[in-house]
């Protein structure tokens, strides 16, 4: 079920990148005017943060000539800072994080403005942007399976791993042999609402005026009033800080 809702999200960006691109019969433009005002704008955007990777979608329109509203939806993992994968000893050596107790996705949804800090002189400048928006969050919380042994023999007379939801209580690190696959707890999927806001600094770099390249970076905070864990022996957290970079691509249209 978690795997087929990812795969949704993921179709879902595509799509509506690809509708809102602009129609070659609609949009003449070359791209290579410099003072062109185009309203309506669509891009995403692959980004790596101090706890993950995501990919978002944004949606923006033109309120004046130096600022822009918008709205994005965005999908990414988190991960526990004191993670660290150990090469498992089971027939398939899945690679395990011991300690793991949720595999952790945030999906949010915001409403923003950006702003243009220094405009093109020229194609071949740069422009540099801030942005900040803030919107709803959810983190699903996925709880973590892990192959261990249990004394019991498979009909082959070989030991046989149970794939059982971790447990720092009974599972040394020995005992974990690899890790379960991503279906097993999905049905245990808990959702934990909450809020974000980030702020963000992009370089846009096209020689186009009607195309989006640009590198981004920032900070984002989501905050949940129910605390959200991801390592066993670490406490739960409420505010999550994350540093991003990312690449945006997209285009723009009258």
């Amino acid at each position: 079920m978690f795997r087929t809702v990812y795969i949704l999200i993921i179709c879902f960006f595509f799509c509506e990148f690809t509708y809102s691109q602009p129609k070659p019969a609609l949009n003449t433009d070359d791209g290579t005017t410099l003072n062109v005002l185009y309203r309506n704008e669509g891009s995403g955007k692959i980004y790596a943060n101090t706890r993950g990777f995501g990919f978002l979608y944004r949606r923006g329109k033109h309120i004046t000539a130096k600022t822009r509203s918008y709205y994005e939806i965005d999908l990414q993992s988190l991960k526990h800072p004191k993670e660290v994968k150990v090469s498992g000893s089971a027939q398939d050596k899945k690679r395990f994080v011991y300690g793991k107790l949720n595999q952790v996705f945030l999906l949010r949804g915001a409403v923003g403005m950006q702003k243009v800090l220094f405009s093109k002189a020229d194609n071949k400048a740069v422009e540099v942007r801030y942005s900040y928006s803030i919107g709803p969050t959810l983190a699903f919380a996925k709880p973590y399976y892990v192959q261990v042994y249990r004394s019991q023999t498979s009909t082959t007379g070989q030991t046989s791993p149970d794939v059982v939801k971790f447990d720092s209580e009974s599972f040394t690190q020995d005992s974990v042999v690899g890790r379960g696959a991503f279906a097993d707890g999905l049905a245990e999927t808990k959702i934990y609402p909450g809020a974000s806001a980030k702020f963000n600094l992009s370089f846009e770099y096209s020689p186009y005026t009607n195309l989006i390249r640009a590198i981004e970076t920032g900070i984002s905070l989501d905050f949940f009033p129910k605390a959200v864990p991801i390592m066993a022996r670490n406490p739960a957290e409420n505010l999550i800080v994350t540093f991003h970079v990312g690449f945006v691509f997209g285009s723009k249209w009258y």
